[in-house]
């Protein structure tokens, strides 16, 4: 999940959002959420779901496909 986790820190950064503004957006732990960016965690699907709804894009596009 390299590519996750590299996606969601730079969508994040570029919308101007904080890691924990992204986690209160979730429903989730600030460190739960800072997993998911370190890709050492891999986000349940209704939570991918979500980030691709907060950064208007689809989960393939989040997940590095094409």
């Amino acid at each position: 999940m390299v590519a996750l986790a590299q996606h969601l820190r730079q969508w994040r950064k570029e919308h101007g959002y904080t890691q924990q503004q992204m986690a209160d957006f979730l429903v989730v732990h600030r460190t739960s959420y800072t997993k998911y960016e370190a890709g050492a965690v891999e986000p349940p699907l209704a939570t991918l779901c979500r980030m691709a709804d907060l950064l208007g894009c689809t989960t393939d596009k989040l997940l590095g496909r094409k």
